[in-house]
């Protein structure tokens, strides 16, 4: 695991893409957080509003460019006939497979960690200081939406990437995954009926995992913050296991 490991950050570390991406991350996060925070209506006493998931919101887009990166790891080793020559020198392929999913969860880690800090620190400067500690790490929901955040994130990565192995195109694989993040939330405000409109907010990807930014009115929510992000972690096992046995069976 280890020669893997070190093989798979080289290929991360010395190639332009995954930078650009992961500072697209970041920049994608703290932008659309900040315009998000910017209109917040706020009075004397108090801001409208979740004002934690508010400020958080920047994920959606920024999760974007996450996915692209996990799909790009593997899906351009197909593309590009690499791939031969990374299971040739990693014969037993759940070991090279694996490599490739934890050195994204590092590098996804840290984006997410900035692009989260960046946030939260957006948050702070441009809201009022109400005398509270609503976006303060040290106050414990606000934490957990933080964590849970960059755990999302991590997430989706680990889901992209199952997805792109199991499909091998680009193209495709994008076209999948922006599809699951994007259109399930759709439907559900397309759906009339509130039981089917609940039912798909608790089974999307996106919708239940960013459950776990909320932090107040938890009681309305139509499914529990961590439970939420268990299912999107359900939603990335499912792609990495589909991923990792085509992987084994089919031909480079």
């Amino acid at each position: 695991m280890r020669p893997a490991l070190h093989a798979e950050w080289t290929k991360i570390r010395t190639v332009a893409g995954p930078l650009w991406l992961l500072l697209g991350t970041v920049a994608a996060t703290v932008a659309l957080s900040t315009v998000a925070t910017s209109v917040v209506n706020c009075t004397a006493n108090v801001c409208g509003g979740d004002t934690t998931k508010i400020t958080l919101m920047g994920v959606y887009l920024g999760q974007a460019p996450v996915a692209i990166l996990a799909v790009l790891i593997i899906s351009s080793e197909y593309g590009s006939g690499m791939i031969r020559t990374t299971l040739t020198a990693v014969p037993r392929r759940a070991t090279a497979f694996a490599a490739k999913a934890i050195s994204l969860t590092g590098v996804v880690a840290v984006g997410g960690t900035a692009a989260v800090l960046g946030s939260v620190l957006a948050g702070r400067l441009i809201l009022p200081d109400l005398g509270d500690r609503a976006l303060s790490l040290a106050d414990g929901p606000t934490l957990r939406a933080a964590v849970g955040t960059v755990l999302y994130l991590i997430l989706i990565a680990l889901l992209s990437l199952g997805i792109a192995t199991a499909v091998r195109d680009s193209a495709t694989s994008l076209g999948i995954v922006l599809g699951l993040l994007y259109l399930f939330p759709i439907l559900a405000q397309t759906v009339g009926d509130p039981h089917w409109q609940r039912l798909l907010q608790q089974i999307a990807p996106m919708s239940a995992g960013l459950t776990i930014q909320a932090t107040t009115d938890l009681r309305g929510l139509p499914i529990g913050p961590w439970a939420g992000l268990g299912v999107t972690a359900g939603w990335a096992a499912a792609a990495l296991l589909a991923g990792g046995l085509l992987l084994r069976r089919r031909d480079a």
